[in-house]
């Protein structure tokens, strides 16, 4: 890693050097993907999808209720309407029912015209793309895949980040591949998509970067994090994702029968972002969580509240029991320590102390 960023370094190519295209070509390489396109973060890559996607005022996307803020904070940026989509209780994905409902619901409304589906691949776990493509071929829509967690995932042997007309993820530390701040990426297979993202990331800009052809913005993953990308992937692929599997097969296997775990549909394969249990309700969930903090095991609560209660969005007026699933998930939901370095020594205490703390 010190060597990598060396180079950069002394080349002084610390913006749009060699090492973006070396990162942007293995990316696309392992994903299988035609193009990734490298950009400053996840919620970039979001906002630069719906660009190219000519998402504009009058439009609807429809996004999951149960994610990070980011996925329908670009859709309100662009000047549409997010409509939020409830998720599954199991697989905390969107709920493909709910969501062919909102869809039948927004065109008898006809205040809006769908344009995109939203799907989140969270904590690691694809979404049904099977089921979301049909219906976006159904209705005519786009599908953007926001992989900020899905990054190693994969359906069958299709990885994540390729399911969408555009697909996104983020490189965030936190993230299945972090770099040393903030960081994302764009993939596509189609060149027109792939050619307008190249050009809004920087500016507009046309045959060179004094060449304006439209309206852009900056948005530019820098060297030093590209050629940490990098050995990080390398390392990904060699062990860490197999390593993450094993230690969340190891938690399910200790904690199945004293919690809800997180459940992996047959054909899928997750890449861990969060290992994500459910208690009954939000008192005990508190008590956990606070024994564990007393024995210094962090925890972490994704998310304590849903998209469509977000203050944010009240101009929309949503109904009270708009989004169920995702409401109750928001109060039982706790993420415990996940990484491909965590030791079994490590995880049996985490796993004896959440016990105890049930148990009591």
């Amino acid at each position: 890693m010190d060597q990598a960023i060396m180079e950069v370094v002394s080349s002084s190519a610390f913006v749009m050097g060699p090492k973006i295209k070396e990162m942007e070509a293995s990316f696309a390489e392992y994903v299988g993907a035609k193009h990734c396109i490298a950009c400053n973060s996840g919620t970039d890559a979001l906002l630069l999808a719906l660009k190219a996607f000519r998402v504009n005022p009058g439009d609807a996307v429809f996004v999951p209720s149960f994610t990070f803020f980011a996925s329908a904070e670009v859709i309100a940026m662009q000047g549409a309407t997010p409509v939020f989509v409830d998720v599954d209780p199991v697989t905390f994905n969107m709920d493909v029912a709910d969501l062919e409902r909102k869809i039948d619901q927004t065109i008898r409304k006809g205040k809006l015209t769908p344009k995109v589906i939203i799907a989140v691949d969270l904590f690691g776990l694809p979404a049904d793309f099977k089921a979301i493509r049909h219906l976006a071929e159904k209705y005519g829509l786009f599908v953007l895949e926001d992989g900020a967690q899905g990054f190693g995932g994969r359906i069958g042997q299709q990885k994540a980040c390729t399911f969408g007309h555009i697909s996104t993820t983020s490189f965030f530390p936190a993230k299945p591949v972090g770099c040393y701040g903030d960081g994302g990426a764009v993939f596509t297979d189609y060149d027109d998509f792939a050619d307008m993202i190249e050009s809004l990331h920087i500016h507009g800009k046309g045959s060179d970067r004094y060449d304006n052809v439209r309206i852009g913005m900056n948005s530019r993953l820098d060297s030093i994090q590209a050629a940490v990308l990098l050995v990080k992937l390398k390392a990904f692929k060699e062990y860490e994702l197999t390593d993450v599997n094993k230690v969340a097969d190891r938690y399910t296997q200790l904690l199945h029968d004293v919690v809800q775990t997180p459940m992996v549909p047959e054909g899928f394969y997750s890449s861990w972002a969060q290992y994500t249990i459910q208690l009954p309700d939000k008192e005990t969930r508190a008590k956990v969580q606070a024994d564990l903090k007393a024995s210094d095991i962090p925890t972490a609560i994704y998310y304590p509240i849903p998209m469509h209660r977000q203050t944010a969005f009240d101009y929309l007026n949503v109904e009270e029991n708009l989004c169920p699933v995702s409401d109750a998930l928001a109060d039982k939901v706790l993420s415990l320590p996940i990484h491909p370095y965590l030791t079994t020594a490590d995880q049996d205490l985490i796993c004896e102390t959440l016990k105890k703390s049930l148990n009591n």
